[in-house]
């Protein structure tokens, strides 16, 4: 789930009852737009998280501390001064919206007792941190935001700070029966859609959520609802707003039950992630920290990879560049046979072309048909036939260097077109060793070109098994697609490819059992999903036995040919297999 005003929601009840009555001890800016401040209260100590990073805002308790820079930044200067030992009295949700404010009771420069808020904004791209007296005045904002680069509100010392209205929406909480089922039931939308753009703090996994809990279909235009639906709808929203409110959050985070990739996270569970592996946490503040750090696992091989991935496409790039300027070079060729058949037809004819003759007329015998021949008046036709014999001579080595060149140019772009599908594939630093360790033995880079010494990491093919006990095992780049092809498989297993595109060999083992058809699906299913047509809604896979495979002589690791095959068309997905 989006970190909408349901979850900010159940987190500020969750934080208010951690912090309420708390005093800050200490405040730390660990990155620019970043702040944890740590909270003593009830003879516990919290440290809360506050990040208004605009590709991943986030505020939560977290027990890892960080590392402040030495120069202490203003912003964190002011806060420091104002509200270093200050008391927290109060953490609050206005309205529905992505917002935290935290009511802070300090001492002024006088010794009396002063209110201060601090407000933390998770609103994507607009997140921010701002810090308020009691008139809500801005004081400071860890991101100053001026008239150049917003029209709807400043962010600046001296402003009023208000929470900019969404157009068309309404709090939840203020919505009465008639306006649910008369306006926002009433947009021109499918119904979670509709639902989603007419409610603040209502992401549209909430809103589907509330389709499936009213047993409505999410899909279904709000024109097509009966006005049982639209009942069934508002009883939905009544209760879904009750339990929000009073109801104790049931923290859960929904990850892919083959490959543990974190789906989603939510306050309360999901109907619609129902089929996924469920993972149920103690806290809020806990399942965003587990659910971020998971999600950063796979985010980070990406960043990992971004170089070599940067470098792989420049290679494509320039490798197809090569083979323009070859295949160009190729079709200059294609006159070599004229000027062969000039030179053989001067030889016959030479004897009659007069003397600084600049052309000379033939019936060419292969054919029975007139043709002129271009002649330099300066030459005999004997010098002109070995001029035309020499240029088809040349031509006729650039024709046959050209054609090699042009093979070995398209190996290579085919090559680092299935590195660059492995790059999406790679899991763990041992698969990066391998594609580095393949683009260095293939000559594409030097050696430690990456800047870096190579650790000798051994990465392992992907391991299921199907429910019939059936292993199947999957490369995830070119050496593994080699190990378990030629050392993996015995001759008889069968061997499944994506059809013509980059992608993982896919082997089933069948210790000399029959497969069942069910198996052939499933392995055809994860060959397409290890491949280029991942993304597609069909892809097209070959598969053969093991013992028809050959190695491409003098090939890339991995390359194979074969001759005799099955195909099916399938989805591509994971199913019907655990993952080992």
């Amino acid at each position: 789930m989006s970190f909408d005003g349901i979850t900010v929601h159940a987190l500020a009840r969750e934080l208010n009852t951690a912090l309420a009555g708390g005093r800050i001890t200490k405040i730390a800016q660990p990155q620019p737009e970043e702040l944890i401040i740590t909270v003593k209260n009830n003879g516990g100590k919290h440290l809360l998280l506050m990040n208004a990073n605009a590709s991943l805002p986030l505020i939560y308790l977290t027990q890892e501390n960080e590392v402040s820079p030495l120069k202490a930044p203003g912003f964190l200067m002011l806060l420091r001064k104002y509200i270093g030992s200050g008391i927290i009295e109060e953490v609050k949700q206005p309205g529905l919206e992505r917002v935290v404010r935290l009511r802070i009771r300090h001492l002024d420069e006088l010794g009396d007792e002063a209110i201060k808020y601090l407000y933390i904004e998770i609103m994507g791209k607009y997140s921010n941190i701002i810090f308020t007296d009691d008139n809500n005045k801005i004081i400071d904002s860890i991101k100053r935001i001026g008239a150049n680069t917003s029209s709807v509100r400043e962010v600046l010392p001296g402003r009023d700070y208000f929470i900019p209205a969404q157009k068309d929406k309404y709090n939840p909480f203020e919505i009465s029966e008639m306006m649910f089922k008369e306006d926002i039931l009433r947009r021109p939308h499918e119904t979670a859609k509709a639902i989603s753009s007419g409610v603040v703090g209502f992401s549209f996994v909430t809103s589907n959520e509330l389709c499936l809990e009213a047993q409505v279909d999410p899909a279904v235009s709000t024109a097509a609802l009966t006005t049982d639906d639209k009942q069934k709808l508002y009883d939905a929203f009544s209760r879904l707003l009750d339990t929000i409110d009073n109801g104790q959050a049931e923290p859960v985070i929904y990850s892919d039950t083959v490959t543990g990739k974190p789906l989603e996270f939510s306050a309360w569970p999901l109907l619609a992630y129902a089929d996924s592996e469920k993972k149920e946490l103690s806290s809020v503040s806990e399942m965003l920290y587990t659910f971020y750090a998971s999600k950063n696992t796979y985010s980070n091989m990406k960043q990992r990879s971004a170089d070599l991935r940067k470098n792989v496409k420049n290679l494509i790039e320039r490798e197809s560049k090569k083979l323009n300027l070859q295949e160009k070079q190729l079709k200059s060729t294609e006159k070599m046979d004229k000027y062969r058949l000039y030179g053989e037809l001067l030889h016959t004819y030479g004897y009659s072309a007069p003397e600084g003759a600049k052309s000379l007329e033939v019936t060419n015998y292969y054919t029975n048909e007139p043709l002129t021949i271009p002649l330099d008046p300066g030459k005999t036709a004997m010098e002109c036939a070995e001029n035309y014999f020499k240029r088809y001579d040349k031509l006729k080595r650039t024709k046959e260097a050209v054609t090699v060149q042009i093979e070995e140019t398209k190996k290579n772009i085919e090559q680092l077109d299935s590195i660059l599908t492995s790059l999406d594939m790679a899991e763990d630093e041992g698969d990066l060793s391998d594609i580095r360790k393949e683009l260095t033995e293939a000559g594409f880079i030097h050696k430690n070109a990456h800047g870096r010494k190579e650790k000798a990491l051994k990465a392992k093919p992907l391991h299921f098994v199907t429910d019939d006990g059936f292993d199947i095992f999957v490369g995830k780049n070119n050496y593994q697609n080699e190990y378990v092809t030629f050392r993996v498989a015995d001759s008889d297993d069968w061997w499944f490819h994506a059809k013509k595109i980059p992608g993982s060999h896919v082997v089933v083992k069948t210790n000399g059992k029959e497969l069942p058809d069910k198996d052939f699906e499933i392995a055809a299913q994860i060959a397409a999903y290890y491949s280029r047509g991942r993304d597609n809604d069909k892809t097209d896979v070959d598969y053969v036995k093991k013992k028809e495979l050959r190695k491409v002589t003098g090939g890339a690791p991995g390359f194979v040919i074969y001759h005799t095959n099955y195909s099916m068309t399938v989805h591509p997905k994971i199913t019907g297999v655990s993952k080992l």
